[in-house]
């Protein structure tokens, strides 16, 4: 017993580096001038890297539904009646990271989490706090106020203060005005009606390793190819999956429906192999099927054809709803949305990992950092990095109802998410991310916020935050150079090697700003406001980068 304790223990050590203030190391920095700009490098071992493994990584979670020790909750108990915090802080780190699905439904267990977030703050681990906060926040189904106001507090020098879409597309008004700066494409851009119908349009992918077709998922009222659509309400609506086809001069043909896959019952959600010969896709109401919609698998032939649609087995397909397939960078894990019992909310991401003879294994869920306890969906993972996109409303920082988020596997794990931005999500909802294969081009759904309902396909130049390797960071902070004071203003960032728009922010109370980038390229930093004259320098980014900047105030 003793070794294995000695043996956690050691496990805990290697996972907390440089978490208390008395205990992280200061690399020596080597200050560089540039342009203007004093530019330092940052600390590789920063526990705040972009890249940053979670803090808990609940290994137990598809192996135990719920987890209980009662032995390790006595001691607990002990250690906080004597009031032996790091003993307790250690104790609850154990007992928390071995919780299965169920404990995050359990009221007793989720306020081991809060006592967690407290006693971590206490004795110096800020990193695991802020980490345990937002489980919270993503996972508690009683008053979340307090922990909201906290987390807040923590992290209110790390928040991404962007601009409003209106403001941003006045800056790019006021930037066609400067001679060396290309202005950016626009965003948010419709694909048109040669895409998109009157009714819903949504749930497409780019064919496999051809960047010039698109399947994707669409309601329309009429009949296509003698297909008959079911009726709903009084409209025989058909819910089936079209393609379209994009010439070389970029533009995109009337979709066609996608002959011998559709049938009288609902397709859709196609997922399509990179040599282009799979298609995995969803089919509802079929009696076929397990439950309300199952995913089936068809192969192309010789002669351009498709095979029937064959269901994947009740290893992935359950009794409810099961959608939104993608391959893994690898393919052979396949990941879907399902809103079956056992899960962490409405709906949640699971994954299916192919067996050395070819069958899919029982379908795993991916975890509490992904999954809330609202609802995670449309999964897509990028064609040429361990990048995951879906849509949820139910993680940190959401602009609308649905919001499109990706996460870096780093080490086998899934980390802690981030929101790709407003340049892509908006007010109503966002779902179906793809990419093309250099991801040069986004391609999602997305509805307005006068009719969330109504979703249309949307396709641009992909922005900076919805990169798939957008991995270094470049900190500022602007001050006054004789009394240290901050002012209000904006902080523009534009990758001047491709021409793509990084989504502009506001300065922070404490003048700071932060922003993720591409290594090694070219960028020119805009900074305006009232108070001081606008900055605009060119630096090239090697590495994690922070600078310092002073502003001039405007001549009377």
């Amino acid at each position: 017993m003793k070794l294995r304790t000695l043996i956690f223990l050691l496990l805990l050590c290697s996972i907390l580096p440089a978490l208390t203030f008395a205990q992280k190391k200061e690399k020596n920095k080597t200050d560089k001038k540039e342009k203007g700009l004093l530019l330092q490098d940052f600390n590789p071992s920063d526990s705040s890297s972009v890249l940053r493994l979670p803090s808990l990584r609940f290994e137990n979670i598809n192996k135990v539904a719920y987890y209980y020790d009662a032995a390790k909750l006595a001691k607990i108990k002990r250690y906080r009646q004597d009031k032996q915090w790091d003993k307790l802080f250690i104790s609850l780190y154990d007992y928390i990271s071995h919780f299965g699905i169920n404990n995050f439904l359990k009221h007793q267990d989720m306020e081991l989490l809060w006592l967690l977030a407290r006693v971590s703050e206490y004795v110096g681990h800020v990193t695991i706090t802020k980490d345990v906060y937002t489980l919270i926040i993503k996972h508690y189904r009683g008053d979340l106020q307090k922990a909201l106001l906290h987390y807040d507090s923590l992290t209110k020098f790390e928040k991404d203060l962007y601009v409003n879409i209106e403001h941003y597309y006045k800056l790019v008004q006021k930037r066609k005005a400067i001679d060396t700066l290309k202005p950016p494409e626009n965003v948010l851009q419709n694909m048109g009606e040669a895409i998109n119908s009157p009714l819903e349009d949504y749930g497409m992918t780019i064919g496999g390793n051809n960047d010039n077709i698109i399947y994707f998922t669409s309601q329309r009222l009429e009949k296509e190819g003698g297909i008959e659509g079911i009726e709903i309400g009084n409209e025989p609506k058909n819910e089936n999956i079209y393609y379209s086809m994009r010439d070389t001069e970029g533009i995109w043909s009337p979709a066609k429906p996608f002959e011998g896959i559709n049938t009288k019952y609902n397709e859709g959600s196609p997922c399509v192999s990179r040599d282009g010969k799979t298609l995995v896709f969803v089919r509802c109401h079929s009696p076929e099927g397990f439950g309300d919609c199952d995913l089936f698998i068809s192969y192309k032939k010789e002669d351009g054809t498709w095979t029937p649609g064959e269901n994947l087995g009740e290893s992935i397909n359950s009794y409810a709803w099961d959608s939104h397939p993608s391959f893994s960078l690898t393919e052979d894990t396949l990941y879907f949305a399902s809103d079956r019992r056992g899960g962490f909310g409405g709906s949640d991401i699971y994954f299916s990992v192919k067996g050395k003879k070819g069958n899919w294994g029982k379908a795993q869920n991916i975890g509490p950092i992904i999954n809330t306890q609202k609802s995670e969906l449309s999964p897509y993972v990028h064609p040429k990095h361990n990048v995951l996109y879906f849509s949820s409303n139910g993680q940190l920082a959401n602009f609308g109802s649905f919001d499109i988020f990706k996460s870096f596997q780093v080490d086998a794990y899934w980390i802690e998410p981030k929101n790709v931005g407003p340049l892509v999500n908006g007010p109503g909802n966002e779902f179906y991310f793809s990419t093309d294969s250099k991801s040069a081009w986004i391609y999602y759904a997305k509805s307005t916020l006068r009719n969330i309902e109504d979703l249309d396909l949307h396709s641009f130049p992909m922005p900076m935050e919805a990169k798939p390797n957008n991995t270094i960071r470049f900190s500022g902070k602007v001050v006054e150079p004789t009394t240290g004071e901050v002012f209000e203003g904006i902080v523009s960032v534009i990758d001047l090697s491709d021409g793509v728009e990084v989504a502009p922010k506001y300065l922070r109370e404490d003048g700071t700003f932060e922003f993720e980038l591409i290594d090694q390229k070219k960028y020119l930093l805009v900074i305006e406001g009232d108070n001081f004259f606008k900055i605009e320098e060119m630096f090239f980014v090697d590495g994690e980068t922070e600078i310092w900047m002073s502003t001039s105030p405007p001549l009377m």
